[in-house]
């Protein structure tokens, strides 16, 4: 079956990547720990990401190699909504890997994307831009076109040899989450 007569939410997808996130928050973002139910420290949210596609497929679409870039808006607590979410998509992907990439990731295929569907009312637009995605040791650089250029480092623990982490947390992502 071709990918555009598949229902939404049911086009099977496999997907090995690594995500960073960043936003405005001073120091340390509360989201992380209270599952988006706390004022951002700023007032607002403004926060950008970038994910790096080792393997995967969506719909039998190979999606490997490519990288992407959201950037959103939060006006207050997360889980309130009202969010303004654009995607930066490599301008390396055809026009089925950077529909299938906007379909992910603006929530609409569902799954642990879906979240985002749900609480974005705006999407300014989204584009093809140059994107990379580099390791470097410990840090993470993105870089998408012009609007996107980061570098995301661990924080250090009291073991300088170990990053700090958060765990036990409800948050959908995390180095111990075991939530089913």
């Amino acid at each position: 079956m071709a990918l555009d007569e598949m229902a939404i939410g049911t086009v099977p997808r496999t997907l090995k990547d690594e995500l960073i996130l960043n936003c405005n928050c001073t120091v340390f973002c509360p989201c992380v720990v209270r599952l988006g139910k706390h004022p951002p420290t700023e007032g607002h949210r403004q926060t950008w990401g970038g994910v790096r596609l080792d393997s995967g497929a969506y719909g039998g679409l190979d999606l490997s190699g490519l990288n992407t870039g959201p950037m959103i808006e939060i006006p207050g607590i997360m889980g309130r909504g009202n969010w303004k979410v654009a995607l930066l998509i490599d301008d390396r992907s055809s026009d089925e890997q950077y529909d299938a990439l906007v379909t992910l990731f603006s929530g609409t295929a569902k799954g642990s994307t879906g979240l985002i569907e749900i609480l974005a009312r705006e999407s300014p637009g989204h584009e093809r831009q140059p994107a990379s995605y580099e390791p470097e040791g410990k840090s993470r650089h993105i870089t998408v076109g012009r609007k996107i250029q980061g570098v995301v480092t661990p924080v250090g623990g009291s073991d300088a040899d170990k990053d700090m982490v958060i765990i036990n947390t409800p948050y959908w992502m995390g180095p111990s989450n075991d939530h089913a």
